[in-house]
């Protein structure tokens, strides 16, 4: 417990992040804010959090530091005024910074920057000589940390979630360098990928943020400071950037960018020229998507853009989104019921078909009862912000899909992520959380690589160590197991909650969960996009029932689709392509991205749709050609899939 007399007192909290690769340790992320006594815990919280899903990748070591600071102890000094200045490139921004830094008197600029990259391998900051640029931190290795440091307005309120505030966190750190001994300028690139955003500070110039002074996604960054002063006055200026408490006061809002450096006050520029930029950037990455129309009839083969197209690349696993008593059924709803539910099942939407069809799928799946919702994405996120929250724990794969990864980080719950399938990272991770409350998910056939979960160690994990377990049968239910009842059935084992779609192998749209009655309960109260959101039309509802009759009735349409992708991948495997699947999910990994764009436009060229993966969807470098194989593909048809798929990547 802190003392009475201690609550007056601030506290520096700091967080460090790193991780060893090749035996060599890799900085990921630092943070430090100065707290009253009763925000420390929260702090600590949202910076562990903020290390744990840093953009550069999970740390193996994370590192807090609280240190009591008394407020009378602290320096006050006033934010340095603030601009920023426009740019449509890195190479441009680059420019920007090297003519401030010469405004600032620092004699060789363009060397200073060309310095950068070394910069940004300390765990500090650099600091030069502003003059001969000679090197002067004492640990060429650690550089120079500037600590001890706040907002003056951030100790008199409660802390703000783990998002980071990179505006406010630079110019408090800048205002401090800049009033150090000597400093007489700092420049700063963020190592963050996703931020492309530096500046350039100093007493003369002020804090000036400048749009653009890398690639996004790039992780270089750096720090360098540029001294001016007596050799044996050095050690006293690090001292005021190490050691010395600073609060920051009277922060200005972030301003509009200028046109240059030279007229800062000039007519602010286009407000959309960013979205050029970044388009620009997105198809010079070979990460450029789009949208197809296309006319879609009873069998795998559609119409789009002018071309007949074997379709390769549907979760309609099944084909039952075309099959006539689906549609006939929908269709007798639509008449029926109208077109929508007009309001959320809580106030006047829900209809006799909605509560049917969760008897039914909580029966197909074996649980207590279901409930549905209108996306599986909205259903991961539901049920996760509705179980999780601030204190809780959640362990997720660090391949599963990209709802389950967004509902752990709405929870703002820690989430601590394990080592694809591997579940002896995963209990490694567990054991040291055993006794929070907390929860297990993954996918249970991942969507990108068509493996399946090792349910049953992930089943006697959470039940080891007290957590509840989650797993997402979207690509699996109509797939996997010997009736299609998905990775739950072909395991043997009901993990406590399972989520799900009817957009996929049930050829419909929205999904559900299924678990014991009184958790069902408690989403029906607590699941925010459950809670609102309109209720699904009656024409999907009556769809679904109708897929769910069929693959209830037809088993055989599920060893039908087992075989289908056997063959097909047997079939690349003569053409020397790797082929392996556990689902309906065939995964041929390319590696770069633009040869995997291009190997999917030469499919398509020649009457074959098939989706090219790239990032975010994957890793970067994982690129992939993702082939999807339906129940009603003909032999005949995959065999000539898997030829052209062979042609394609070795012409791309």
């Amino acid at each position: 417990m802190l003392s009475e007399v201690s609550q007056v007192n601030l506290y520096s909290v700091k967080m460090r992040a790193s991780r060893e690769t090749n035996g060599v340790r890799e900085h990921i992320s630092g943070a430090e804010q100065m707290v009253r006594a009763s925000e420390v815990p929260d702090l600590a919280r949202d910076l562990m959090l903020r290390a744990q899903n840093h953009s550069k990748g999970t740390p193996d070591f994370i590192n807090i530091k609280v240190e009591e600071i008394p407020e009378e102890s602290c320096l006050r000094l006033k934010a340095l005024p603030v601009r920023s200045l426009a740019c449509e490139t890195a190479a441009e921004g680059l420019r920007l910074a090297c003519e401030l830094l010469g405004r600032a008197g620092v004699a060789d600029a363009e060397a200073v920057v060309r310095l950068m990259p070394q910069a940004g391998r300390l765990r500090g900051a650099m600091i030069l000589d502003a003059d001969t640029l000679e090197r002067l931190e004492p640990d060429r290795e650690r550089g120079v940390r500037a600590t001890k440091m706040g907002r003056a307005d951030r100790t008199e309120r409660a802390c703000g979630g783990t998002a980071k505030n990179h505006y406010a966190e630079a110019l408090v750190l800048a205002t401090k360098v800049a009033s150090a001994p000597h400093i007489v300028a700092e420049i700063c690139i963020s190592d963050d990928p996703d931020y492309v955003t530096g500046y350039v500070a100093s007493k003369s110039l002020g804090y000036v943020r400048i749009a653009r002074m890398k690639e996004m996604g790039s992780p270089e960054g750096g720090r360098i400071f540029l001294y001016r002063g007596p050799r044996e006055e050095l050690a006293a200026t690090i001292d005021f950037i190490e050691h010395r408490p600073v609060l920051v006061e009277d922060l200005p809002k972030k301003p509009c960018l200028a046109k240059n450096a030279a007229d800062p006050q000039g007519p602010v520029p286009d407000k959309w020229a960013f979205l050029e930029q970044g388009l620009s950037a997105i198809r010079k990455a070979g990460l450029a998507r789009q949208i197809r129309d296309m006319a879609c009839g009873p069998s795998p083969r559609v119409r789009c853009e002018g071309r007949d197209l074997l379709l390769m690349a549907s979760n309609d696993y099944l084909g039952l989104a075309n099959e006539p008593r689906v549609r006939e059924r929908a269709a007798r709803a639509l008449l029926e019921w109208g077109t929508g539910s007009g309001g959320s099942r809580l106030t006047t939407g829900s209809l006799a078909l909605h509560s049917e069809l969760e008897e039914r799928l909580a029966a197909f799946k074996k649980y207590e009862r279901a409930l549905l919702f209108n996306t599986g994405y909205m259903a991961n996120v539901g049920v996760i912000t509705a179980l999780c929250g601030r204190g809780d724990v959640i362990f997720s794969d660090e391949l599963n899909h990209a709802s389950i990864i967004d509902g752990c980080r709405l929870s703002r719950a820690e989430i601590v992520v394990y080592a694809h399938n591997d579940m002896a990272d995963l209990e490694d991770k567990a054991r040291r959380y055993a006794g929070r409350r907390g929860l297990i998910v993954s996918d249970s056939v991942f969507s990108m690589d068509g493996d399946v979960v090792d349910l049953a160690e992930l089943a006697r994990m959470a039940d080891r160590y007290g957590f509840l377990s989650m797993i997402d049968e979207a690509h699996a239910t109509g797939v996997v197991g010997e009736t299609g009842r998905g990775v739950t059935e072909l395991c043997g084992i009901q993990p406590d909650i399972v989520v799900g779609t009817l957009s996929k192998a049930l050829g419909s749209e929205g999904g559900f969960v299924c678990a014991r009655a009184q958790l069902v309960e408690y989403l029906i109260n607590r699941a925010r996009s459950f809670i609102f959101s309109t209720a699904l039309p009656a024409a999907c509802v009556a769809a679904a029932l109708a897929a769910l009759d069929i693959l209830e009735s037809e088993p055989w349409r599920v060893r039908q689709l087992r075989d289908s992708v056997a063959f097909f991948c047997d079939s690349l495997r003569k053409l020397d392509v790797g082929a392996e699947s556990q689902s309906a999910i065939v995964p041929l990994i390319v590696g770069d991205e633009r040869r995997a764009t291009r190997a999917a436009d030469l499919l398509l060229e020649r009457g074959y749709l098939v989706s090219a993966i790239r990032y975010p969807s994957v890793a970067r470098g994982s690129a992939r050609l993702r082939a999807t194989v339906r129940g009603d593909h003909e032999r005949a048809d995959l065999t000539e899939a898997a030829r052209q798929i062979a042609r394609a990547l070795r012409e791309a």
